[in-house]
């Protein structure tokens, strides 16, 4: 069975391990830790991770953030997966640093990168991992933050709940939705 497994991010070392590109550091250690690559393919970067009779397409858009839609449409078609099939990593403000939250599927909840994916798939039927990055901001600022890069406490603890993001995704390859937000979104 395929998946289509998308991280959320901006392209470009401005924007590498911000907050903001929590979805792509997520699928970069899920590669790290399965010994495979990502390559440089249209509209994004892929790699392929085979579990247990499972293809998982691993994609980090290059379109940026507002513009994923158009790398996820083109990714599902590609690789013939439904978007039942589909999970979309991205930072969440509205939940506290490390906080993970899993849906099959909602709202775009202000997230620019889930609001491309709605519109251009017409649909938000498909799987989401939101990772909190918590809301330390200035009223107004919330753009400079998801662009900030991790405070040094925050750094000490991210490796950890990055990791748990990973196992969250391979869970709902593995085992499905319902499991996964079980075992994911109670702790």
């Amino acid at each position: 069975m395929n998946f289509l497994i998308t991280g959320l991010g901006n392209i470009g070392a401005d924007y590498e391990h911000t907050r903001h590109n929590i979805g792509f550091d997520v699928l970069d250690f899920l590669a790290q830790q399965h010994k495979i690559a990502f390559s440089v393919s249209r509209l994004a970067s892929t790699a392929q991770l085979r579990i247990k009779g499972r293809t998982l397409h691993l994609i980090k858009p290059a379109t940026y953030m507002n513009l994923s839609g158009k790398a996820v449409k083109y990714w599902l078609q590609q690789t013939k997966t439904d978007t039942s099939a589909l999970l979309v990593i991205t930072d969440d403000v509205s939940l506290p640093f490390g906080k993970l939250r899993l849906r099959a599927q909602g709202s775009d909840g202000g997230h620019n990168g889930l609001k491309s994916i709605n519109e251009i798939l017409q649909t938000n039927q498909y799987a989401r991992l939101r990772f909190g990055i918590g809301n330390d901001y200035p009223k107004g600022k919330q753009a400079d933050y998801v662009l900030s890069r991790w405070n040094s406490t925050e750094q000490t603890d991210l490796p950890q709940f990055i990791e748990k993001a990973a196992d969250a995704v391979v869970c709902f390859a593995l085992e499905g939705m319902e499991r996964a937000m079980n075992k994911f979104n109670t702790k």
